[in-house]
């Protein structure tokens, strides 16, 4: 399962928000739509669902909002360390790739760093400040590295 809880928690806010930016069927649905996805997710994990993290958004996002998914999917009743195994180990595992996901010898990894704890408050993976892709650092005290 791959949620889109970011798509539908934006267009659910324009559709509470500012639903003459909508299709008047779209906000409709919209506005019906955005809690069913919590519930969803919610009843999925409890069922025991192996959740992927998802990271289309349509452009109702900029690159790199996806951490957002994280704050929703804990406010669906994910532990947060279980939806961070959503964005790496069981991602990896439901596309078939046996060498990435998790951090032991022999796989491909890059890495993430912040200030805070983001089991203690899972929105702390809003604010990367330290990035290494490919064993070279990418982004170190919150800035892109050149």
């Amino acid at each position: 399962l791959v949620p889109t809880m970011l798509v539908g928690e934006r267009v659910y806010q324009r559709a509470k928000e500012h639903p003459e930016q909508l299709n008047p069927s779209t906000a409709e649905k919209a506005l019906v739509i955005g809690p069913l996805l919590q519930k969803n997710l919610r009843d999925a994990y409890a069922a025991g669902v192996k959740i992927a993290f998802g990271t289309d958004t349509f452009g109702l996002s900029d690159h790199g909002e996806n951490a957002q998914e994280f704050a929703l999917m804990v406010r669906a009743g994910m532990p947060a360390m279980e939806a961070i195994k959503a964005a790496t180990a069981n991602a990896a595992d439901l596309l078939g790739s046996a060498d990435v996901g998790t951090l032991q010898a022999g796989r491909y990894a890059d890495l993430i760093a912040v200030n805070g704890d983001p089991l203690a408050d899972v929105r702390q993976l809003e604010k990367v400040g330290f990035v290494m892709k490919g064993g070279a650092v990418v982004k170190a005290d919150g800035k892109p590295m050149i």
